[in-house]
C-alpha cells in the first residue's frame, strides 16, 4: 500500500489509453544492471500477476512503477582490497605508488569487485489522476520524485510537471486544524512538529499525543509555526501533512471488508484497495484546493 505522496500538476498531453501509455513507457523500460554498471532504472509492471503492461488503468487513474536497481559495494571492502593491492605494488616495485598510480589501482579494484557485488532494488510507484491532470508520486523524497519525472520525460518525449502549490500556504490550514477551527472533513491526529521561525533548526515534536492539550496549543500562540501535522480525513484516511503539503504515513481506515479478498484473489484485493485509495486521494486534493484558495499554477 502506498504510504507517501508528492503531487505535480501536468501541463502537457498524456497518452489516451492504457495501451498507449504502456507502449511509451517501454521506451524507458527497466533493464537489469550489467556486470560493470553501478545502477539501472526503468519502468516495470506496477502489479504482480497482472500481465506485462507497464501501466494499469483503475478508477480513472493510470498506475505505473519505476524500479531502481543498484550494486551494493561496501567502501570498507574496496578499502581493504586496495590496501592489499598497494602492498603488492610496493613489494613489486620497491616504492609507494604515486597519487595517480594509487587512483588507477583503486579503479582496478573497483572494476574487479563490482561484478561480484549484491544487487538491491527499490521501487517508486506513481499514478496519474486523469480528471485533475495530477501526478501523484509515492515518495516523500524530492530527489526520488525527480527520478520519476526524468524517467517519464525519457519515455514520453516531454513532460511539463509543476510541483503542486496552492494560493494560500499550507500552514494556514494546518494551524486551523490544530486549533480546532478547521473544515469538518479534517480532524486532528496525534502527531505534530513545530518550528521556531527565528531559528529554523529549532524544532519541537509530539508523537502519539493528545494535541488538543492546552499546554501544546500554547506553543502556537507563543509564535511557533506548525511544520508537520497528523490529520484524519473523512474518517477514512490518516496521514501527516507538511508545509509543502507532502502527504506522509498514509493509512486507510475501515477497509476490513477487503480482507476477505486476500486468499481468493490478490489482484482483486489490490484493485479494490487502489480504487478506494485513489478516490480518497482525489477527495483530499479537492478539499485542499477548496480550503487553500485554489491552485497557484
Amino acid at each position: 500500500m502506498i504510504k507517501n505522496l508528492r503531487f505535480y500538476r501536468i501541463h502537457s498531453d498524456w497518452p489516451e489509453t492504457e495501451d498507449e501509455l504502456s507502449a511509451q513507457l517501454e521506451n524507458a523500460a527497466f533493464k537489469p544492471c550489467s556486470a560493470f554498471s553501478e545502477r539501472s532504472m526503468g519502468f516495470e509492471p506496477p502489479v504482480e500477476n497482472a500481465g506485462d503492461l507497464l501501466a494499469r488503468r483503475l478508477a480513472g487513474a493510470d498506475l505505473f512503477q519505476l524500479r531502481l536497481q543498484s550494486r551494493v559495494l561496501p567502501q570498507a571492502a574496496v578499502k581493504e582490497a586496495l590496501v592489499e593491492r598497494v602492498a603488492s605494488f610496493t613489494g613489486r616495485t620497491g616504492r609507494e605508488p604515486s597519487r595517480k598510480e594509487k587512483r588507477e589501482l583503486k579503479e582496478e579494484v573497483y572494476g574487479e569487485l563490482l561484478p561480484k557485488a549484491l544487487l538491491k532494488s527499490d521501487r517508486i510507484a506513481a499514478f496519474y489522476i486523469r480528471s485533475d491532470k495530477m501526478l501523484a508520486v509515492a515518495t516523500p523524497s524530492a530527489t526520488n520524485a525527480e527520478r520519476m519525472l526524468d524517467s517519464l520525460r525519457s519515455a514520453l518525449g516531454s513532460l511539463q510537471a509543476v510541483p503542486l502549490e496552492y494560493k494560500q500556504p499550507g500552514h494556514t490550514l494546518m494551524t486551523n486544524i490544530f486549533l480546532g477551527s478547521g473544515p469538518d472533513q479534517f480532524a486532528l491526529g496525534r502527531e505534530c512538529r513545530m518550528k521556531d521561525l527565528s531559528d529554523t533548526k529549532s524544532t519541537v515534536n509530539w508523537l502519539d499525543m493528545d494535541l488538543a492539550d492546552s499546554s501544546i496549543r500554547a506553543h502556537v500562540k507563543a509564535g511557533l509555526s506548525i511544520d508537520r501535522l497528523g490529520i484524519a480525513f473523512d474518517s477514512l484516511l490518516r496521514c501527516t501533512l507538511d508545509q509543502e503539503l507532502v502527504v506522509r504515513k498514509i493509512r486507510l481506515e475501515g477497509i476490513e471488508e477487503l480482507d476477505d479478498l486476500d486468499d481468493e484473489d490478490p489482484l482483486a484485493r489490490h484493485d479494490a484497495e487502489f480504487t478506494l485509495f485513489c478516490g480518497l486521494t482525489t477527495r483530499l486534493l479537492g478539499a485542499l484546493k477548496k480550503n487553500l484558495g485554489g491552485y497557484a499554477h
